[in-house]
């Protein structure tokens, strides 16, 4: 887990609940996106569906569905 996580993990502990949402909310949009440019990144330099889903752990029919013909 990086430290960006622990530290909102922590910080929304002791924080109003809805504001802590939401700044949780940001940080999976933000993950959400890097890993959807590491996805294209894979394809890009050919490795193939079955190796993505592997690093995702999730089956290649999931990965394809999820980020295939973007």
């Amino acid at each position: 887990m990086s430290d960006q996580i622990r530290t909102a993990i922590a910080a929304a502990d002791g924080d109003e609940p809805l504001a802590a949402l939401r700044r949780l909310r940001a940080l999976h949009a933000d993950l959400a996106r890097a890993e959807a440019e590491q996805v294209r990144r894979a394809r890009a330099r050919a490795y193939s569906w079955v190796a993505i889903a592997d690093a995702l752990d999730v089956s290649r029919q999931a990965a394809h569905k999820k980020y295939g013909r973007r």
